[in-house]
């Protein structure tokens, strides 16, 4: 007889197009698994773990994510809207995103040390208080995303645009800009910044 609470491990499993949503997955363990084309919209996640999976071209709109645990996870093109990261397992908790929609999600709180979001649209997204120590926001769309009280040291934001971040509210110590993305460090102070030559 199985333990009712012993989690269902998968391993080296690929998953296709498989539709989760506004389902509840529980009590599973995935291992270096891939997901393509899978929708887990309005799905329910809780305390499941995700360790080095990939998911490729999924939806995580408005997906429920309490205790779940992501340890070395990359997201690849996916659409992830909307979900409260913070509610997350913290000590499984390692991610990558690449082309992915992240809009309206929030990270409040979170230990993003060294994540790459790369080619991503951050709308809206809450960083406040998240630590994003050597993190890499490479040709990413920050319009609205808020940061308070965040650690940004070592962050890099050369490419990133549409960001507005107050260096007297954020630790921004060693953190990367280019000299035309400047201006989302003085917004606070509503300068007319000139572009000429």
């Amino acid at each position: 007889m199985n333990d009712s609470n012993e989690a269902i491990v998968h391993e080296d499993k690929t998953f296709t197009a498989i539709n989760y949503a506004e389902k509840r997955l529980e009590n599973r363990e995935f291992i270096r698994c891939e997901f393509v084309n899978c929708d887990f919209s309005k799905s329910d996640l809780s305390r499941n773990d995700f360790m080095d999976c990939q998911f490729k071209q999924c939806n995580f709109s408005l997906t429920v994510v309490r205790g779940t645990g992501f340890k070395d996870v990359t997201f690849s093109g996916c659409k992830v809207l909307g979900i409260d990261f913070s509610k997350c397992n913290k000590f499984l908790f390692s991610f990558e995103f690449e082309q992915c929609h992240l809009d309206y999600s929030t990270f409040y709180g979170t230990k993003l040390r060294k994540t790459k979001f790369t080619d991503c649209s951050l709308k809206e997204t809450d960083f406040e208080e998240a630590d994003l120590t050597s993190s890499t926001f490479h040709n990413c769309d920050l319009s609205g995303a808020t940061f308070v009280r965040s650690i940004l040291e070592k962050a890099d934001f050369r490419t990133a645009r549409n960001f507005s971040l107050d260096p007297a509210v954020n630790k921004v110590k060693q953190a990367k800009f280019s000299s035309m993305n400047l201006a989302g460090l003085l917004y606070q102070y509503n300068l007319d910044i000139s572009f000429d030559h």
